[in-house]
Parts: structure tokens; sequence; C-alpha cells
């Protein structure tokens, strides 16, 4: 089984269970953002701080932090215009500022008030300072929860003291776990938040509201519609990798093949070696965009034909293990700057990435599985009192099971209103999202040809006519929301 020596690695990948032989959990995470802070886009925006409540639920703590937030004015309409307001996800906020071209192609039109909010324990927002994560009596005020009053306690603020917004209305915007937040902020502070769109936002993927399966199957039918031996290669891999890495001479060609910065030398290795393969080819699901994109790595337009193309037609042995490591190279080195590969790294890793463990071992218990059968993964049961355990290894906490079902509705969200829920059908993440409408204004946004989010990004001329529909829909949903305020 996998050790647990990686703290930054632990429920962020796939990971053994303790105890069960030959099988894997499955546990994607939520794409990361590349920590570039250059404004590629020429976005202009003021940094700015908010003193903000460690604790906005009991009365005995009253310390305080500084939350960070970004404000952009040159498109608002000072006497009440609307402001659109970003639910900051899991990282630094800098990093979503040009990953959400669609709030600066749009705030014009709509002459709005532009407002990034980074989320409590990210980026510089840090109750108890970077050190918190070490301490579980520090941490234990991260989460989706006090996050949102975050945000209502500053916009209150921002109504109070910036002159001609106190009757401005307020849409919040967010993709994939932003997107989340995007949707319950509207869900729980309806007297806040005048509308909601949540891109991305897989709000049912937690109990029984979507099957385990349906993330792993979504990621294989991706890689199906380029070539159905690029599936069955990886299906089968996974058996040849354990085969060939059974001794010190396969896991030395393993580790030459793919060029690795640190050679397996243990069936441990082996173990970390393949769940690094795991997560890859789910994040390339997720950034199947139809442009060139280097939202996790620099990546080609249309990803995964590149990667299926030395994959194209049935391999085995090491022949296999040599066309896998072409179509891993793609992910990895498709600038051809990379020197090695490091199989502690699949995106960007921060202590970001550290602090969202934490989450997914409290309150964001997302079950996955796979079969193997279904999907090109290996087989492996969602297990929840193996998961626990690892999380009481790692955190010394327990998660709630429920928690996210009871506090934020789960299915049962019908009595709220003004939310898009857009997804699109290529990110295996849409499979815990809202599908259809609720009602006439809570409303379901399908994209086809749509990867993670895609329609909350710039414009480009590459962009596939489903998600410029979407958008112009999406717009004009907003646009019937604030002429009705």
């Amino acid at each position: 089984m996998r050790p647990f020596d990686k703290p930054s690695m632990v429920i962020l990948e796939s990971f053994r269970i303790p105890g069960v032989v030959d099988s894997y959990t499955f546990q994607p995470r939520f794409p990361r953002h590349r920590n570039q802070h250059t404004q590629t886009n020429n976005h202009t925006y003021k940094t700015l701080f908010f003193s903000q409540s460690v604790d906005h639920f009991g009365y005995s703590n009253q310390d305080k932090f500084q939350e960070r937030y970004l404000l952009a004015d040159q498109y608002w309409n000072k006497n009440g215009g609307p402001i659109f307001f970003y639910t900051g996800n899991e990282g630094d906020i800098t990093m979503f500022v040009d990953n959400t071209g669609f709030i600066w192609d749009t705030a014009p039109e709509f002459n709005a008030l532009i407002i990034f909010a980074e989320h409590r324990y990210y980026g510089e927002s840090l109750p108890y300072g970077a050190s918190a994560f070490k301490n579980p009596s520090k941490l234990n005020y991260l989460t989706s929860e006090q996050a949102l009053a975050d945000y209502a306690s500053l916009i209150l603020h921002l109504k109070a003291t910036i002159p001609g917004a106190a009757n401005s209305p307020v849409i919040a915007i967010g993709g994939s776990y932003g997107g989340m937040l995007a949707a319950w902020f509207r869900i729980k502070y309806p007297n806040v938040v005048d509308g909601a769109f949540a891109a991305s936002a897989p709000i049912w993927q937690f109990g029984n509201l979507t099957k385990c399966d349906a993330y792993a199957e979504t990621v294989t039918a991706d890689f199906q519609r380029e070539s159905s031996d690029c599936v069955e290669n990886i299906r089968n891999s996974w058996k040849t990798i354990e085969s060939i890495g059974s001794t010190d001479e396969g896991r030395a060609f393993i580790s030459s093949t793919f060029r690795l910065c640190s050679p397996l030398t243990s069936p441990t290795d082996l173990d970390t070696f393949m769940a690094w393969l795991n997560e890859v080819w789910g994040n390339l699901a997720m950034v199947d965009y139809p442009m060139a994109a280097d939202f996790l790595e620099p990546l080609p337009a249309w990803p995964i034909k590149s990667v299926c193309m030395p994959l194209s037609k049935p391999y085995t042995g090491k022949t296999l293990i040599q066309q896998l490591a072409l179509g891993a190279d793609v992910y990895f080195n498709y600038t051809g700057q990379a020197k090695c590969l490091n199989t502690s790294q699949t995106a960007t890793s921060t202590l970001g990435d550290l602090l969202w463990s934490y989450q997914a071992c409290t309150e964001m218990v997302m079950p996955f599985c796979t079969n193997g059968v279904t999907d090109m993964f290996p087989p492996s049961p969602w297990n929840f009192t193996a998961y626990s355990d690892m999380c009481y290894q790692q955190w010394k906490v327990r998660p709630s099971e429920d928690w996210v079902m009871t506090y934020y509705w789960g299915q049962n969200i019908t009595d709220a209103s003004n939310i898009i829920f857009s997804n699109g059908l290529l990110d295996p993440w849409h499979s815990g999202g809202v599908l259809k409408s609720l009602s006439g204004s809570l409303i379901a946004i399908q994209i086809p040809d749509g990867a993670h989010h895609l329609d909350l990004r710039s414009e480009t001329l590459q962009d596939p006519p489903d998600v410029i529909a979407a958008r112009e829909t999406e717009r004009n949903i907003l646009r019937n929301w604030l002429n009705n305020n």
C-alpha cells in the first residue's frame, strides 16, 4: 500500500487502500491553475484587504485575519451598476484572474464592478499564518461555510463603504469548487447575492447522489472518442506495469523509458508511479480544450488527441510501456523543456494542495470508484472506512460523510432561484453537476464540446459553436435577472 510519506499528495492523488490488496482508491482532484502572476491579458485591478472574523459562527474566538480581494472598477457604472463577485477557490486568487475571462469579457457590457475574493487559508488570506495547517485547532476554521460567511461580510462591507454600491445587485461567479461556492452562496445568502453563475460545479458529487464510477467513465469516454485502442492500451497498462515493475531490472526500464527524475527502486515507488499516471489521464480529460492552454501544464489543442496518437494501435509488454511514455510526455513535456519527469507532481503543487486535502478530509467527501470494465482504470471500490482512516492518520480528523448534503440541501434545491449551472460534457466533473433545469430560474446548460468550465475562460477563435452559444445564453440570463432586479 502507499505510505503516507508525502503529505501534499494524500487524497489529492489516487492511493492504495490500507489493508486491501491490489485495489486503488480513485480520488481525483480539481485542477490547479498554474501559478502565473503575469497579467497576460492586461487586466488591471487593485489589491485590497478586509479584516474578517476567523469564526463567524461562535462567540468566544474574536480573532481576525486579513482577507485579500482584487477590485477592478474601470468598467463600473458607479450609480448602482452590478457587482460581479468571483467566489475564490482553493488557491491564490491571482491565479484565477486570467483564467476567468468571461468576467472580463462581460463586465464592460454590463458596466460591472469586478471583485475577486480570496478563499480563507489560501494565497495571502491566512488565519494564523502559513503554519496553521500544523495545528488542528487553528485549521478548524477552514470550511466552505466560513468562506461563504467571509464573502457575505465582504460584500456588505463594500456596499456600505463604496459610494454608489449600496443598491448594486450582486452576481456570484465561480468555476469548479468556486462554482460550487457560487451556487451555495445564492442558496444560503439570497439576501446578499442576487444570482449565481456556477460553471463545472459538481454540487451533487456527494453521498449516493451520483454514481461513484461516473467520473472515471467520462474520462474513459473522452479517450475513447479519439481511439478505442488508446483506451485498451491504458486499461492493459496497469497489469503490464505491475508485471514488468516486479523486478529491479523492470523498474529500471520503466524509469529510463519515462525519464523519471527519481528512479523506481521499490514496489512502493511503483505504486506512486501508477497513481501519478492515474491522475494524469484524469487531468487531460478536464483540460481537453480546443485551443492550446497552460491551465495545468502547457498543452496543445485537444491534448487527448496528441496523447492517443502513439497509443492508436494495440501494444503489449515493453513496447506498450514505451508508447505509454510517449503519450505521457505530451502532458509533461509538450514544450520540450522538461529534463526529466517528476512522479510527485502532476500540476503545480502548492501549500494550497495540502490545505485542500484537509477540506477533502472534513466536509468535501466525494465518493469515487472504478471497475476496470466500463472505465480504463484499475478496479477500486469506494471504501469510506479506509478513506476515513487515512484522513485520521494525516490530519487527526474524521470526515463528515453527509454534512454537505444536509447543509446545502442535497438535490432538494428547487426552493432556490437564479442559478446557472453550466457543464461541459467532456469534463469528468460534469457527472456530479446539475444537468437538467430544475425551474425557470435554476437553469442547466450542457456544452457537449466543453471541458472543465471552458465557458468561463476567455473567448478565442477556436471556441466550438456550443461554447459560444452557451456564453451568449449565460449573458442573456444575467441580463434578464439584472433588468428585473
